[in-house]
């Protein structure tokens, strides 16, 4: 997988990402099976105040889906959009790292830890991303969303 953009939000994230090798509903298949396992087993062992509470959260959203024996934690289905242009992902891009100012969380794009809008200004995020080419748009001001830049702070 080539990861070009993220945000992870309390409620849903957003990815941009290309398939090495084959179809990308497989990998995305692949991407929930893993983290819903992982995240899972995270709320199960470790010590977390509301671990009940979220486990009956996921148990009952199996009951309209006979597909999951014991837990549901992503959504069906998935609103994967096709990117062919360079244009198409930096407006793309622009909307993922707007989301957290959107919110009301951070005032600049890159002072949200949990995106790759910091990995676009100076090269350094949680997760290792592959940057896209000529970065043509500000996701670093609160207002100018559509400014040329150059990513300095």
């Amino acid at each position: 997988m080539i990861l070009y953009g993220y945000v992870i939000m309390s409620n849903h994230i957003h990815l941009i990402v290309q398939s090495k090798e084959g179809k990308l509903s497989d990998l995305i298949r692949d991407f929930k099976k893993f983290t819903s396992k992982n995240i899972l087993e995270a709320i199960q062992t470790e010590p977390e105040s509301r671990k009940d509470w979220m486990l009956h959260l996921f148990k009952n959203a199996i009951e309209s889906h006979s597909r999951n024996k014991n837990y549901q934690f992503w959504q069906y289905g998935n609103h994967a959009e096709e990117i062919y242009t360079l244009h198409f992902m930096w407006d793309k891009l622009n909307y993922i790292h707007l989301n957290p100012i959107r919110a009301g969380i951070v005032e600049k794009a890159q002072h949200y830890i949990y995106s790759s809008a910091s990995n676009y200004v100076n090269g350094q995020g949680l997760l290792e991303v592959e940057l896209a080419d000529n970065p043509i748009i500000d996701v670093t001001k609160k207002n100018e969303f559509w400014k040329y830049n150059n990513y300095d702070e």
